[in-house]
C-alpha cells in the first residue's frame, strides 16, 4: 500500500506556506487570511481542551457555508476530534436525531439553525456554539462556560508576544484508517445513514484532485463555493482541495439562486466551477437558450459556412456567464439533462460530468473535458478500481462496484447496513446500475432501487424517460412512477412561462397530452407513459437536489 501523508500535517503546511494570503471570504462580507484562520483554530483548540473535549470526541457543525463554518471544521480535525457536518436544510428533528445518533459533544450552529434547534431534544450535548462569532448559546458544562468567558485571556497568556507561524502545530497521531468525519447521507429513502469517512479517503480525494486539476489551480486563485460543505462533493472539491492549495475561497452564505450565482461568477471569476446539474441547467435555460432559440440564430447555426463561427460566439457568451476565467466546469451529484448536455457538447464548452457517492468521499469516476465522452461519467478515479456486476458489462447493465482508498469504513453504529453495502472482498455496492465500454468509460443507467419492472419483466429505468420528458415544452421537472402495470408521468410545469403566455390549467393539460404523445413516439412499447399529471408545487428535494421519489409513490396530485 502506498504511503499516505498525515492529513493534519497537510493543513498545517498550507497555513504556514500561505500565511499572508486571503483564504476564506463570506461574499460581500468578511475576509480571513490564512493566519486569521490559524488564530481561530488555535482559540477553538484552547476552548476544546479547557472544556474537556478528548481526541476522538464528535463535534457537529450545522449552518450555511461560511468562513466561520470552515474554520470550525478545520479546528475539529486538527484537534484530533471527529467532525459531524450536518446539512443546514435538514429539519430541526433531523438535526436533533443526527446529533444524538453521532453522540456529538458540541454543536456549532449557524445563524438560522441556532433559532431552530432545541437543546432539550439533544440531552447529551455539552454546548451549542454560534458559528458567526463562536459565542456560547447554550452550555451544560461549567468548564465550557468558563473557557468561553476567559478565552481571550487564555490565548493571551499562551502567546504573550503574538501568534506566529511557528506556533502552528496540529495533532499528528492519527492513522490513515482513523475516522475523520461522519457524514449523514441525505439519501432519497427517508432514512439517513452515518457514513464513516477515514483520513485515507479524504487524502485520496485530495490527491485525485491534484492529479486532475494541479496544473490549473494554484495558490491565490479564486474559487466560488456553491455546494454545501456538509456534503462530501462540496467539502472535497470546493473547500479541502482549494484550502490545501492556497486558494481564496468565496462563500455565497445565502440561497444560491441563478441570478445571485451568475453575479458572483462575474465578480469572483473562479478558476474552476464545481456544480450540480440543476445550477448549470437553470443558468443555460434562463440566460442562454432565450438568446439562441430565435429563428435568425437557428438559421445561422444550421448553415455550415457560418456554423463554426456562430458556435464560437455562443460558447464565448456562455463562458462569460460563468466568469470567463475557469478551465473546466465539473458537474456531478445527479443526472444531467440531455438537451443541455448536447448543447454544451455542440458548442465545445469545457464541461465534464463526474460520478461519486458520499461513501467514497465522494469521487468514483471522472474524465477531463478533453477526454470526456458525452453521456458517460468518466473513468474510475486514481487509487480505486471499479467493476460492473454483469455477465456482459459492455451491454447489459449491472450494479457498479468500487474498491480502493476512497471507500468508507462503514455506517456508524449500523453493522448490518455496512455488511449489506461492503462485501467481504472490500467492494462497495453503489446501488447504481451501469455499463462500461472497452476504454473504461462508465455510463449510468439508473439506480437499481429506481428500476421498474415492465408487465413482461422488462427493466424500465425511469430516469431515462424523465430526461426526455424534462426537455419537452413547459416541463420544469418530472418523475415517472408505476401504478399497477401503467407508467404515469408527474410533471411540475414551468409556471412562470405558462403565466407569461397567458395559459390556463386546461391549456397546460393539452400541452402535456401533446408532450406525452411525442414522448411515447420515442419509447419502446413497454415503457410508454399512460398519462401525465400536473403538480403545481416543485418536487421536494434532498440537499443534493435529487427528488425525494419515495414521497410521490402514494401521493395524490392535482
Amino acid at each position: 500500500m502506498e504511503h499516505i501523508p498525515n492529513f493534519n500535517e497537510l493543513i498545517e503546511k498550507s497555513i504556514k506556506e500561505h500565511w499572508n494570503l486571503d483564504a476564506l471570504t463570506d461574499y460581500k462580507g468578511v475576509t480571513l487570511q490564512y493566519h486569521d484562520v490559524a488564530r481561530k483554530i488555535e482559540k477553538l483548540h484552547i476552548m476544546f481542551e479547557s472544556s474537556g473535549v478528548k481526541r476522538g470526541d464528535k463535534i457537529a457543525l450545522c449552518g450555511r457555508n461560511s468562513a466561520g463554518w470552515a474554520s470550525a471544521f478545520l479546528a475539529t480535525l486538527t484537534y484530533g476530534a471527529v467532525a459531524v457536518p450536518i446539512l443546514h436544510e435538514f429539519t430541526a428533528d433531523q438535526i436533533h436525531n443526527i446529533v444524538n445518533h453521532s453522540g456529538a459533544k458540541l454543536l456549532f450552529a449557524g445563524d438560522v439553525v441556532s433559532t431552530q434547534v432545541d437543546p432539550t431534544k439533544m440531552p447529551d450535548i455539552e454546548g451549542i456554539i454560534y458559528i458567526p462569532d463562536y459565542s456560547l448559546l447554550f452550555s451544560r458544562s461549567d468548564k465550557l462556560t468558563f473557557a468561553r468567558e476567559h478565552l481571550n485571556e487564555m490565548f493571551g497568556k499562551k502567546y504573550p508576544k503574538y501568534f506566529r507561524q511557528e506556533h502552528v502545530s496540529y495533532y499528528r497521531e492519527q492513522s490513515p484508517e482513523e475516522m475523520a468525519l461522519i457524514n449523514y447521507t441525505s439519501g432519497t429513502t427517508g432514512f439517513s445513514k452515518g457514513v464513516m469517512i477515514p483520513y485515507r479517503a479524504i487524502w485520496s480525494n485530495f490527491d485525485f484532485a491534484c492529479h486532475v486539476m494541479g496544473d490549473h489551480v494554484n495558490k491565490g486563485d479564486n474559487v466560488l463555493s456553491i455546494l454545501p460543505m456538509a456534503h462530501m462533493y462540496g467539502m472535497s472539491f470546493e473547500f479541502i482541495y482549494e484550502f490545501l492549495r492556497g486558494c481564496h475561497i468565496f462563500y455565497l452564505t445565502r440561497v444560491p439562486s441563478p441570478a445571485i450565482i451568475a453575479k458572483a461568477f462575474a465578480e469572483v471569476k473562479p478558476v474552476v466551477i464545481i456544480a450540480v446539474p440543476l445550477v448549470i441547467e437553470k443558468i443555460i435555460k434562463k440566460k442562454v437558450f432565450p438568446i439562441i432559440q430565435n429563428n435568425r440564430m437557428r438559421l445561422l447555426l444550421n448553415m455550415p459556412v457560418v456554423n463554426k463561427k456562430v458556435r464560437q460566439t455562443i460558447r464565448d457568451q456562455v463562458v462569460k456567464s460563468f466568469g470567463g476565467n475557469f478551465f473546466e466546469v465539473i458537474i456531478g451529484g445527479a443526472a444531467f439533462n440531455q438537451e443541455v448536455e448536447s448543447f454544451l457538447h455542440r458548442i465545445e464548452f469545457p464541461y465534464t460530468v463526474g460520478y461519486g457517492a458520499t461513501e467514497c468521499a465522494p469521487i468514483i469516476c471522472y474524465a477531463d473535458y478533453r477526454e470526456f465522452v458525452p453521456g458517460s461519467c468518466g473513468k474510475v478515479a486514481i487509487h480505486n478500481e471499479i467493476r460492473i456486476a454483469s455477465s456482459d458489462p459492455q451491454n447489459i447493465p449491472g450494479e457498479i462496484l468500487v474498491r480502493g482508498l476512497n471507500v468508507m469504513l462503514g455506517y456508524y453504529k449500523n453493522e448490518e447496513a455496512t455488511r449489506q453495502t461492503i462485501d467481504k472482498d472490500g467492494w462497495y455496492h453503489t446501488g447504481d446500475l451501469g455499463v462500461m465500454d472497452t476504454e473504461g468509460n462508465v455510463f449510468i443507467k439508473g439506480r437499481s432501487k429506481y428500476m421498474l419492472l415492465g408487465a413482461n419483466g422488462q427493466n424500465i429505468y425511469p430516469e431515462e424517460i424523465e430526461d426526455k420528458l424534462n426537455s419537452m415544452t413547459l416541463v420544469n421537472e418530472s418523475i415517472v412512477i408505476q401504478e399497477e402495470d401503467k407508467l404515469v408521468g408527474l410533471v411540475h410545469p414551468d409556471l412562470d412561462e405558462a403565466h407569461a403566455l397567458g395559459f390556463t390549467n386546461s391549456d397546460l393539460e393539452n400541452i402535456m397530452e401533446q408532450n406525452r404523445k411525442e414522448l411515447n413516439n420515442m419509447l419502446p412499447a413497454y415503457s410508454k407513459i399512460s398519462s401525465i399529471r400536473l403538480q403545481q408545487e416543485e418536487f421536494e428535494k434532498t440537499p443534493k437536489k435529487s427528488i425525494k421519489r419515495f414521497l410521490y409513490l402514494t401521493k395524490s396530485f392535482i
